[in-house]
C-alpha cells in the first residue's frame, strides 16, 4: 500500500512539474474599456497573458498612464477571473505623477468574447470587452 501511494504521488508530481501552460494562457487576450470618473469619460486598452496584464489608460485630457495587473482565477471555475492592479499616471498639464490602484472581474462565457467590470482609483468605474484569440 505504501508503494502504491508513493508511486501515485511521484506520478502526480512529475505530471505537474512537466506540464506546459495551455495555449489559452500563452496567447494574449486583448480588451478595451470605457468608464467614467467625476462625469469625465475614461478609456483604456490592455492585454493579459500567463496570469498578468498590462493596461494603457487615459482620462480625457487630465491623466495618461500604465497599469500592471495580476489575475486570480479561483480553483475549478475557469470562466471568472478577478484582478488587482497598480499603475502610474502622469498629468500632462503638470509634472505630477499619481499612483493608481484597480480591481475588478472578467467573465469568459462560451464564444470568442469576454466581458468585465472594474474600478480604478483615477479612471473610475469601467466596463470591458475583450477577444479570446484561441
Amino acid at each position: 500500500m505504501k508503494k502504491l501511494i508513493f508511486c501515485a504521488a511521484l506520478i502526480g508530481t512529475c505530471s505537474v512539474l512537466g506540464s506546459k501552460p495551455a495555449t489559452a494562457q500563452l496567447l494574449p487576450q486583448p480588451w478595451v474599456s470605457v468608464g467614467v470618473q467625476d462625469s469625465e469619460a475614461t478609456f483604456s486598452a490592455g492585454a493579459r497573458a500567463l496570469g498578468f496584464g498590462v493596461e494603457l489608460g487615459l482620462r480625457e485630457e487630465t491623466a495618461v498612464g500604465v497599469d500592471v495587473m495580476k489575475f486570480i482565477t479561483p480553483p475549478f471555475v475557469d470562466q471568472i477571473s478577478g484582478y488587482v492592479g497598480v499603475g502610474l499616471y502622469d498629468d500632462p498639464d503638470s509634472s505630477d505623477s499619481e499612483v493608481a490602484f484597480s480591481g475588478g472581474v472578467q467573465i469568459f462565457p462560451q464564444g470568442n468574447f469576454f466581458f468585465g467590470a472594474g474600478y480604478h482609483s483615477i479612471r473610475g468605474v469601467n466596463g470591458q470587452v475583450g477577444i479570446k484569440l484561441f
